[in-house]
């Protein structure tokens, strides 16, 4: 399956890449990788993920990290709705 990031996804890594970089651009970069490499899992094993809290989602839980990664499975594609903190 193909991967599709939404803009609100794309945007959301973006700002967690800018936020984490203020104190350490590498593990920034390092964060980022980690979250590129398990989403791309989901093109082979789109339903890897947890179920979802809103129906019809599923949701990555991101190892060794503190994010999660809710995507839906549509039109044999899997797309991705955003990236946040567990905290949130």
């Amino acid at each position: 399956m193909q991967i599709v990031w939404l803009k609100t996804a794309l945007k959301n890594l973006d700002e967690i890449a800018e936020y984490i970089a203020q104190e350490n651009p590498r593990v920034a970069r390092k964060v980022v990788s980690i979250v590129i490499e398990q989403v791309n899992l989901l093109a082979t094993q789109p339903a890897l993920g947890r179920p979802g809290r809103v129906v019809g989602t599923r949701e990555l839980v991101i190892s060794n990290t503190h994010y999660l990664v809710p995507y839906r499975i549509k039109n044999n594609q899997v797309e991705i709705l955003r990236v946040f903190h567990t905290s949130q």
